[in-house]
């Protein structure tokens, strides 16, 4: 889920409360119409796998307004953000929209969403990182995180069974030992991590783990980050991988890698958490029965630490056009506040706060991924940030560095000339 405020969203009346829904005053202190109605805009993930939790929201918003009326509307991803785009420019924006946690910036950029009262929101102070950041510019909060998904390490466990590795690897000693192991037994054209140079989520984890990151903010203005000493250990350790264990196409993004590891020629791979299971669907699976031969982990990073995972997930926002934001907010925390979390955390999902990770962590069902996301990172919250993406700079570097086309100092000081030219631009 990926995409991207500040800009002249500086109206003092447009701070979000709950508990302002239906006290605004006009004419000397007359409290504002109660809203008609209420339109919310979320994915299909919400009408196909917990449409309960909806109806729930629903009915919790209607209570407290009598006779309002809850529309939805719902759309894939590829289709929301046009129609999204039209709307905005009219007096019929919806009054909560679902938007993925990378796509917040650009159009908190544009002012489309007013500013929330985070502390009005269930657990706001727990908010895990990756999905804070993304609702967070300037100092104000503009979203409300929704749900989680971050990446963990997958392999066969039959193959490292065979080789000689008994348990999943603790350590990033462990791991690089154990992978060693079953590069030398399965031979130069199998991968024993099949890890796609162009991933920049997995890249960028090394290059946090190494204290680097991708830009730095300082007085106001970021500054790519990429050659410093840190993130350079960083890159050079990604770089590592690729040459030990990577003997696929070194040109390839991860945008196929769950079909690619159904065909059985890789022992481990690096991603979100449902790809070896979508690795494992009848139409991908070459190997025969490969769900009851995976087995997930934390990847441990080179710093001693759990490697820290780029956390993707959706946040929902209130366009700053809406009519009704008191009830817009007031909906959004019964959909994802306290109760809201336990049915998202029933379907599979992870929360949006620290303080449920806790039990997921103790639950051997979903402590690996609960585990994971404790430890993220996030893009830098910077007005240019969508043209970087857009032009692809770091997969770029990363192809250089996969193919040998550049050293990596090269190919990081390229990148950052790059990032420097269009990150502070609006």
């Amino acid at each position: 889920m990926k995409r991207k405020l500040s800009a002249a969203i500086g109206v003092a009346g447009m701070l979000v409360s709950i508990a302002a829904c239906g006290s605004d005053s006009k004419d000397g202190g007359s409290k504002t119409a109660e809203p008609k109605s209420l339109t919310v805009w979320l994915t299909v993930d919400a009408q196909k796998n917990w449409p309960e939790l909806v109806k729930a929201a629903d009915d919790a918003v209607v209570a407290k307004h009598p006779g309002l009326k809850v529309k939805h509307e719902y759309y894939g991803w590829p289709d929301k953000n046009t129609k999204l785009d039209a709307v905005l420019a009219t007096d019929k924006a919806p009054d909560v929209v679902e938007m993925g946690n990378t796509e917040m910036l650009p159009y908190t950029l544009k002012g489309a969403f007013a500013p929330v009262d985070a502390s009005q929101f269930d657990n706001s102070g727990q908010w895990l990182d990756g999905l804070k950041a993304s609702v967070t510019y300037d100092g104000k909060t503009y979203g409300v995180p929704y749900y989680a998904g971050g990446r963990v390490a997958t392999w066969r466990k039959d193959i490292a069974t065979k080789d000689g590795v008994k348990a999943p690897p603790k350590t990033y000693a462990e791991l690089t030992s154990d992978l060693d192991k079953i590069q030398k037994k399965e031979g130069g054209k199998f991968s024993a991590w099949y890890q796609p140079s162009r991933d920049w989520y997995a890249a960028m984890s090394f290059v946090y783990d190494a204290g680097g990151s991708i830009a730095k903010e300082e007085g106001g203005q970021f500054k790519a980050n990429l050659s410093s000493p840190e993130s350079l250990k960083g890159l050079n350790e990604f770089k590592k991988v690729l040459d030990t264990y990577m003997h696929g196409d070194k040109t390839k993004d991860e945008s196929d890698r769950p079909i690619v590891y159904g065909q059985g020629k890789s022992a481990l791979i690096f991603g979100a958490g449902w790809e070896g299971s979508t690795a494992a669907l009848p139409e991908n699976d070459k190997v025969g029965k490969l769900a009851d031969k995976l087995e997930s982990f934390v990847m441990p990073g080179p710093s001693g630490s759990p490697l820290p995972v780029f956390l993707g997930g959706s946040d929902l926002a209130v366009p700053v056009k809406s009519k009704a934001q008191g009830a817009a907010a007031e909906w959004i925390n019964a959909f994802v506040g306290e109760k809201g979390q336990k049915t998202l955390i029933a379907k599979g999902n992870l929360p949006n706060n620290k303080t449920d990770l806790g039990p997921l962590k103790a639950d051997p069902k979903t402590t690996v991924a609960a585990t994971a996301a404790e430890s993220s990172w996030f893009v830098p919250m910077a007005p240019g940030w969508g043209q970087v993406e857009k032009a692809q700079v770091l997969q770029t570097m990363l192809q250089s560095i996969g193919t040998g086309k550049k050293s990596v100092e090269d190919a990081a000081k390229t990148a950052d000339a790059a990032i420097d030219k269009v990150i502070n631009t609006k």
